[in-house]
């Protein structure tokens, strides 16, 4: 077969891929093997890949190629979010570059707009992740508004409401103005932003007497009802039952008391705006006060804002300030740093506002799913320092509004059918609501045609939530096979930006709907940084484009960048570097496979340095193979590919082969050349997860293989009894080698100048190494004595002293000179670190690790004098 001289990973990556797929790796059916279940966080089918969807998914491969390679029934769900004000949002732009308007076109037309938008953009992502390697049952693929998804969120909407957990409220909700619809309190990012507190003057009915109130919004002095002080303030005791005029609009509105109000903070009086504000709302209904709404749903002044109508809120504060100001009213402003409530979707700033909206009752919900990661470990997160967030949360849970101002996504499955406030019933069908809307009204006479189903749509994550369950139809059949066999699913990789969004509430309703856990265990990623520790964005352009760097590294390159700098749980400082060094790997694999298959094969003896350097590999490869199970039970990823990174690059690579490789133009013995063969691929079925595309390809070269033979699906290798003396014998062997070739180095002896090692055995070490020491340094013997040697240098390794003969190869006169300049450094050196540890006052008040350095400091240089000063004797 032949070989390429070098790995093309385009060529590589693309004929793997269509292999794996064409052959069904990926699928899975429930049978009689272990299920090994991942549901991806389904990504926006507006996303595009970017590098936390990279990290994300690389690591979730990892995880199912390793359960796949166990002989386990590796189930990966894709699926795709449909992302309601995303969205809604590309199409209404789209409709309005057309000329078109939303509205003007009703409901019904628009959801044909966003599904054809949907059909010819969304899931561009799902192909980019295929770039990636990722290895999913991509037959499974779910859509949150496919049929079968849509109704699972509609029967559990159902199911809630006649549980009592639903219900219709009209409350202080937060608005985004640029979307136009409501959120959770979840999707509302607070951001520190500097701003002014304005302080104006209220005239007071009657009098020439002014009171003082400081505001951040002025404009929303056109909203006031009331003005509030403490009744415990004596400073404002002759105010009360007194009534001022509100500035500019001219209303005339009472002064309240209550002790809610802060005596410190500005002025000790509060101007009440029940509409724009939830304490002034609660204010509001103690108080009776009047409910002035300013605000249009865009955030522009309606009619109450009088001459300021049609503006925007921002443009209103400014124009306001300074009409407050001509007019007498604005006493001052300072600078003020406040914390303003923005969308997590549009940026928008948020705007409280009073509306009719659904609401979901949580806490009794949220109990078993408390309990769950705190209490019986059900439930495990890594790093576990994420449980604290998940408890703060959960314990200060508010209820969750659950309804949104939109047309794409699940339609609120509530028919009204009269004008009053109760006059709704709730049900799967048109159909069901009618029977139960004839018997709520008393009314046989009413008709489909009565009934007005609610124009809001659910909240997006409200169908994320059962993610687990609903793309095994667990919702619509509860009992059936699939949902038995692939639930609760494995492991759960995301990002702990989304821990309250989607992670609790997938174990709320786990629980709510299964009555057990949705997963075992909860991989919480870091955020993708740049090097100056900036989340990536487009805003700053420090993102890479994710595709070009696959295109310039390869996806195996990729892939390993990604994982050799993420911790779990830890920001990744991400570097294209990395990725170069991913490159540079799996050019290493590839270069050494290569020369391994270059060479002759002959039926001659094998070695004795072949054979001890085989076994030890052997031995070395089911230590890493014990590292690497412990550092997957812990979920330290990066930490699993650092140590086949370094059992490769170092322990295969640059001493296995270098310790078998025969001679120049001579052959190697077939025993060697098999067993260093059935070693890489035992490596290679190590690296697959982590590198699928480079493994694959090495391994279909080293012999013709079967489809059923294929790397994906071969097994995963399995720990064994370790002979540890035999890792602890080479470690030895190594320093030894070392030793030599610093020799070798320090005094410019070539290595085709053939040397003598003679070793004063004190520790007993063995012989068995001297071989492979005597290949890798060109010995022409290694000889044993009882005591020094003359006219050689020396090194030590443990307890043994290695000598060189030198007679002949270097200035003898020149060397005595430098050794005795290094040993007045080192001893000079000595004199002043025992100096400071004979410091009474140091050495008590010193840490225990700065005094521990320092006593290694002292060990290192009293036997490094002692070698030099054995060197000194053996020279002259």
């Amino acid at each position: 077969m032949n070989i390429p001289s070098k790995y093309d990973s385009h060529q590589v990556e693309n004929h793997w891929y269509d292999y794996w797929m064409e052959h069904g790796y990926f699928n899975s059916v429930p049978d009689d093997r272990e299920p090994y279940t991942i549901v991806i966080p389904p990504p926006n089918v507006t996303g595009v890949l970017h590098m936390g969807h990279m990290l994300n998914n690389t690591l979730q491969d990892v995880l199912i190629r390793r359960a796949r390679l166990q002989g386990k029934n590796a189930c990966w769900v894709p699926g795709m979010d449909h992302a309601s004000i995303a969205t809604e949002a590309k199409v209404v732009a789209k409709l309005k570059s057309e000329g078109i308007e939303k509205n003007s076109i009703g409901r019904e037309a628009f959801l044909k707009h966003a599904w054809a938008w949907t059909d010819e953009y969304g899931g561009v992502i799902l192909e980019q992740l295929k770039k990636l390697g990722c290895s999913c049952d991509w037959k499974r693929t779910k859509f949150t508004m496919d049929d079968e998804m849509y109704r699972s969120v509609i029967k559990v909407f159902v199911d809630l409401y006649a549980k009592g957990f639903i219900y219709r409220g009209y409350r202080m909700v937060n608005w985004d103005p640029e979307a136009l619809t409501t959120l959770s309190d979840e999707e509302v990012i607070y951001e520190e932003r500097q701003g002014l507190l304005y302080y104006l003057s209220y005239p007071i009915e009657g009098s020439d007497e002014k009171v003082t109130i400081a505001t951040t919004r002025p404009e929303t002095i056109l909203g006031d009802t009331a003005i509030c002080i403490n009744p415990n303030d004596e400073r404002y005791s002759h105010l009360k039952g007194k009534r001022v005029i509100v500035p500019i609009c001219d209303r005339i509105i009472p002064i309240i008391e209550d002790d809610y109000v802060d005596i410190e903070f500005g002025t000790g009086c509060l101007k009440v705006t029940p509409a724009h504000d939830e304490n002034d709302k609660n204010l509001g209904e103690k108080h009776q006060l009047e409910t002035i709404d300013i605000f249009n749903a865009d955030a522009t002044l309606n009619s109450f804002g009088l001459h300021y109508q049609g503006k925007d809120r921002f443009i209103v504060r400014k124009q306001i300030a300074e009409e407050l100001k001509e007019k007498g009213f604005l006493v001052k402003t300072e600078n003020y740093i406040n914390k303003v409530g923005t969308s997590e979707r549009t940026k928008a700033v948020i705007e409280p506002r009073l509306s009719d909206q659904w609401f979901l009752r949580m806490e009794e919900l949220v109990k078993p799913a408390l309990r769950a990661v705190l209490n019986t470990d059900e439930i495990k997160f890594f790093p576990k320092k994420f449980e604290n967030t998940y408890r703060h949360w959960m314990e200060n849970i508010r209820d969750w509004n659950i309804s949104r101002q939109l047309w794409w996504g699940q339609q609120i499955p509530a028919y009204y059918f009269g004008d009053g406030q109760d006059d709704f019933v709730v049900a799967e069908t048109p159909e069901e609501a009618l029977v139960l809307a004839r018997s709520k009204a008393k009314n046989e006479n009413l008709t489909i045609e009565d009934l007005k189903q609610d124009v809001d749509v659910l909240d997006t994550w409200f169908s994320s939530w059962l993610w687990p369950i609903s793309v095994f139809n667990g919702i619509l059949e509860p009992d059936n096979q699939e949902v038995n066999y692939y639930y609760p699913t494995n492991d759960l990789v995301t990002g702990p930006d989304i821990i309250f969004f989607w992670v609790a509430r997938m174990i709320i309703s786990g629980y709510e709907y299964r009555g057990e856990r949705p997963f075992e265990n909860v991989y919480f990623t870091g955020l993708v940084r740049d090097k100056q520790r900036r989340k990536m964005s487009k805003q700053l352009g420090n993102s890479p484009d994710a595709l070009k760097l696959i295109e310039t590294y390869g996806a195996d390159g990729v892939r390993v960048g990604l994982l050799l700098s993420s911790a779990a749980g830890n920001d990744l400082m991400f570097d294209e570097e990395l990725c170069q060094q991913g490159k540079n790997f799996a050019n290493k694999i590839w270069n050494g496979f290569r020369l391994l298959k270059g060479w002759e094969i002959q039926e001659i003896p094998q070695p004795e340095a072949s054979k001890i350097a085989i076994a030890w590999y052997k031995t070395k490869f089911n230590s890493t193979l014990i590292e690497i199970e412990d550092h997957f039970s812990k979920y330290r990823i990066s930490d699993a590919l650092m140590a086949i990174y370094k059992l490769v690059w170092d322990d295969y690579s640059s001493w296995l082969l270098e310790i078998i490789k025969p001679d120049y133009q001579q052959p190697i013995d077939r025993h060697t050349h098999e067993a260093v063969i059935g070693l890489l691929e035992q490596n290679l079925k190590l690296l697959h997860p982590f590198m699928p595309f480079l493994t694959e390809e090495v391994w279909q070269h080293i012999k013709k293989r079967t489809p059923e033979e294929a790397l994906v699906v071969s097994q995963w290798p399995e720990t064994k009894v370790m002979d540890e003396e035999l890792i602890e014998e080479f470690n030895r062997a190594s320093e030894v080698v070392s030793g030599v070739r610093n020799i070798r180095k320090d005094k410019n002896i070539p290595m085709k100048e053939p040397l003598e090692l003679m070793v004063l055995n004190e520790g007993n070490f063995s012989k068995s190494w001297d071989p492979v020491v005597q290949k890798l340094t060109h010995l022409s013997q290694i000889s044993y004595v009882d005591g020094m040697v003359d006219g050689a240098l020396s090194f030590r390794v443990k307890s043994n002293e290695y000598f060189v003969p030198i007679t002949g190869a270097i200035d003898v006169a020149s060397e005595i000179k430098k050794i005795e300049e290094e040993l007045k450094y080192t001893k000079g050196f000595l004199k002043s670190v025992q100096k400071k540890l004979s410091n009474e006052r140091f050495v008590n008040n010193a840490p225990e690790n700065v005094i521990a350095l320092e006593r290694k400091k002292q060990a290192d240089a009293e036997a490094k004098i002692e070698t030099l000063e054995k060197s000194l004797a053996s020279l002259g």
